[in-house]
């Protein structure tokens, strides 16, 4: 019996886990990548995403069924492919053309009776009049009818323990009903629970409605920091008294802005979508995004305003900066508030030394000397400024020992630390 054969274009956070899945779940995997570097590297079985292990990932190339490439003529005869490539903002505009370039390389081998599934985020819209098309005139068929064409969110979360792929429930669509059976079977062989809705465009709002949650709630509780620290109240205790209400609540909690791949760019496409077609402005997006935008700077003038209340400037001070990813527990620096502290500090003359002990060295901004968590360490700082608080990190340390913390995550006590 033949098995199924599946292309996966796209092996970064997204693309590699369901690579890797897919194999353990007995198919032919084909792992496309523009990235040269990349596909050597995992040919090499060594992984760069943290929920896939070294061990992992050499046990499905070891199965002969997964094959790394930057070959597009590796997909060959494909039965299934998933589209799982980066959709970033440049400037403001959502920025397809990794979606374009991906259809458009694809389509010559789109054949019949295939699956073409699309996971990378995006406005509604995008399924079908944007891949669509282009698959169409690669391969000289059309969907529906010759091929099935779908659109299935991820909603991979790095360093999630709990919420992995497998578990996760996963929402399905496709462009007619016999598509959306073809992606229910796909992906019923991977996760445990498929969720299908009526369209692509339904489940494309989805991925965008979930994001935009976590944007605008992140926002109402950054404003409420900002104010509750001018007001002299204790907003993470609020916080908390009001997480003990059984419902009607949900736990949000400050930090020093949004990062990653998801939260500061997939509200953004929803809000670009709405003002293209509706000639509108969505309102409460921007708003958030402003102000989480904004949290970088004020965390900045905080550390700034805690070193002069202590008699010491900010030029030429010597700051240990805890964390540089975009969220605690990976390795991944995109978009990240961290960063951008970092470097606001380093431009107004700090010397920075950085704790950071999941990203490669090589993605670290310039100027910064990533160091191990010790005591010295500790002790030789003018300031310590928790941005992204790892796991497995001693707080209680911190908090003893420095002369003074600005901590943005709620990790720290002492007489020494102040909090976001």
């Amino acid at each position: 019996m033949t098995r199924e054969k599946l292309v996966v274009i796209g092996q970064g956070y997204v693309g590699l886990p369901l690579a890797v899945s897919a194999v353990e779940a007995g198919l032919d995997v084909v792992g496309l990548d523009v990235d040269t570097g990349r596909i050597r590297q995992l040919g090499s079985g060594h992984s760069f995403v943290e929920d896939i292990t070294d061990s992992r990932l050499a046990a499905a190339l070891a199965t002969g069924r997964y094959l790394p490439t930057v070959n597009y003529a590796d997909a060959k005869d494909f039965d299934v492919c998933v589209i799982s490539v980066p959709t970033p903002l440049r400037d403001g505009v959502p920025d397809l053309s990794y979606v374009e370039q991906a259809g458009t390389a694809l389509g010559p081998y789109v054949r019949p009776g295939c699956t073409v599934i699309l996971e990378s985020t995006t406005y509604p819209g995008t399924t079908e009049e944007l891949l669509r098309p282009l698959l169409e005139q690669g391969s000289g068929l059309r969907s529906p009818g010759d091929f099935h064409l779908g659109y299935s969110p991820e909603r991979i979360d790095p360093g999630n323990q709990t919420w992995r792929l497998e578990n996760t429930p996963k929402v399905v669509s496709g462009l007619d009903a016999a598509a959306l059976a073809r992606v229910d079977t796909f992906y019923r062989r991977i996760v445990d629970r498929t969720v299908p809705v009526d369209s692509p465009r339904v489940a494309e709002l989805t991925k965008l409605i979930e994001n935009t949650f976590r944007q605008v709630n992140i926002a109402l509780v950054n404003e409420l920091a900002v104010f509750s620290h001018e007001l002299g109240i204790d907003v993470w205790q609020a916080i908390g008294a009001a997480a003990t209400k059984p419902f009607g609540f949900m736990s949000f909690t400050p930090g020093p802005g949004t990062g990653g791949h998801c939260l500061p760019i997939d509200p953004c496409y929803l809000s670009w979508q709405v003002k293209r077609r509706l000639g509108r402005q969505f309102r409460f997006i921007e708003l958030a995004g402003d102000i989480n935008h904004s949290m970088p700077e004020y965390v900045t003038q905080r550390v700034m305003a805690g070193l002069n209340a202590r008699g010491r400037a900010l030029r030429g001070a010597s700051l240990l900066v805890i964390g540089l990813a975009y969220k605690r527990n990976t390795g991944d620096l995109r978009d990240s508030p961290a960063v951008d502290v970092t470097n606001r500090l380093r431009a107004l003359g700090a010397r920075i030394r950085a704790v950071e002990p999941y990203a490669d060295p090589r993605h670290v901004p310039a100027g910064v000397t990533v160091v191990e968590l010790t005591e010295e360490e500790v002790r030789a700082a003018d300031a310590v400024v928790v941005v992204t608080d790892h796991d497995g990190l001693d707080y209680d340390m911190v908090g003893r020992t420095a002369r003074y913390v600005f901590d943005s995550r709620d990790r720290c006590a002492g007489p020494d630390v102040e909090r976001l």
